[in-house]
């Protein structure tokens, strides 16, 4: 006899298949039990409560279970989901939860690969935030085991589907500036630290499993908020820096409107990464080969921390006043201004003030659209085959920055560096004894 879990499971998973209409999503003021999205968190307060509430919006959404190894940090997700489970261990919520549908990581970068793999090796559906893994081998078999469980993905790249990021790719892709030659992208942030690691250990709080925390990294004292809760941005073994959090929201439009695939060539000119920690002021220079939206090679410049693109490139803007973060894209027939978040302005304002036939998309519901696409009443818009490859490319830039100064050429197919053998190693990373990813690149 088929198991209840088997017959609401396999639903889900058929009507996941369906290819859906455009983003329109049904009013049900209550959803039968056969139509729930049964899913389990993995962390619990911050970006991850955040996320669990966004996808609350839809009346399919149930948080059944979530993984928190700070126990300290559970009282938002118990208040909003007072049903919830919680578990200490997120193996164990996947080994003993045997009726989901679906996953939803936002736990530290260096633990995204881990979890999602062994969720989505289980048949489960899965939101994973950015940057999508911490390496680009991760990434790499992130998007193949996606592909090959036939599973709905996405990315927490929520800025993707607001109507400015969605209006930019549009407009270049209408052909509105010609073809794109060379790209200047910013941020303010700097996610870095120049200053040793403290020489210290401190002691581990109650209901805090150190241990877990760690995962897949190699052990090393508790140190008191030098990684927990939000410092392990800035570190290299968990996170990826103002690169890594801010690339892939800055990027995702220039990498999705300009069609790019794999850079051809990387180069950092800022600062380098540290002993522990990744740089505050990062430049790095990519190449990309020519598509359809861009002239023969397209430069993408990327800075951030307090230096911004070259005064040439800013002379477009007027006395326009720069955004803290954003993009310029420089086209053959005009220049793109595409602040964070912003709706894009063309330049010179003179040559296209009369243009009434620019496109302007609406946005969507980035959350609610993984919950429905689950169900098979929408498409995932950031799926892992698109983040994965976008992730890769801003990986690449942060490993560039430790290997200062060298232009890295890069093969895709071959996964290699292949004028610096020593570089190679930052492609992959060395798990923790006991915490091996399984079938890793």
């Amino acid at each position: 006899m088929t198991s209840p879990r088997i017959t609401r499971r396999a639903a889900l998973k058929g009507a996941a298949a369906v290819i859906a209409a455009p983003t329109v999503f049904r009013a049900h003021a209550t959803a039968a039990p056969s139509e729930t999205v049964a899913v389990a968190g993995f962390g619990a307060d911050g970006r991850a409560f955040s996320d669990f509430s966004e996808m609350a919006r839809s009346k399919h959404f149930k948080l059944v279970a979530v993984a928190e190894v700070d126990l300290g940090r559970i009282a938002n997700v118990k208040k909003k989901f007072p049903d919830v489970k919680v578990y200490q261990d997120w193996r164990k919520l996947l080994d003993e939860e045997k009726n989901l549908d679906a996953a939803c990581i936002s736990t530290p970068d260096h633990m995204h690969a881990a979890i999602s793999l062994r969720a989505m090796r289980q048949g489960l559906h899965c939101f994973t935030q950015k940057p999508l893994t911490q390496t680009v081998a991760e990434s790499r078999l992130m998007a193949k085991v996606a592909a090959d469980k036939k599973l709905v993905t996405q990315m927490g790249i929520q800025i993707h589907s607001s109507a400015e990021h969605r209006t930019v790719v549009a407009i270049i892709q209408s052909g509105a500036i010609g073809k794109v030659k060379e790209v200047h992208s910013w941020s303010g942030k700097m996610w870095g630290d120049k200053t040793s690691r403290p020489d210290r250990t401190d002691p581990v709080p109650a209901n805090f499993n150190w241990d877990g925390w760690l995962g897949v990294a190699a052990d090393r004292p508790f140190i008191k908020g030098y990684y927990h809760p939000g410092d392990w941005r800035k570190r290299l073994d968990f996170g990826a820096g103002t690169f890594g959090d801010m690339g892939c929201h800055i990027l995702d439009p220039v990498f999705n409107s300009l069609a790019l695939t794999a850079p051809k060539t990387i180069q950092s000119t800022g600062e380098s990464a540290h002993a522990d920690s990744w740089g505050l002021e990062t430049a790095v220079t990519f190449e990309f080969p020519e598509t359809k939206y861009t002239t023969e090679t397209l430069t993408l410049n990327w800075t951030n921390g307090p230096r911004r693109p070259p005064e040439d490139v800013l002379k477009h803007l007027g006395s326009r006043k720069l955004n803290d973060q954003g993009s310029i894209y420089i086209g053959t027939e005009g220049v793109m201004y595409s602040p964070y978040i912003g709706m894009p302005v063309l330049l010179p304002e003179e040559k296209f003030k009369e243009k009434k036939d620019l496109p302007k998309l609406p946005a969507q519901d980035h959350f609610v659209q993984f919950v429905e696409a689950c169900r098979g009443e929408d498409k995932a818009s950031a799926p892992f085959s698109f983040a994965g490859p976008l992730t890769e490319f801003v990986l690449l830039g942060c490993l560039a920055t430790r290997v200062p100064g060298k232009k890295l050429e890069w093969d895709a197919a071959k996964m290699t560096i292949t004028n610096d053998t020593a570089a190679n190693k930052f492609v992959r990373r060395e798990y923790r004894k006991g915490w091996e990813i399984a079938e890793s690149l």
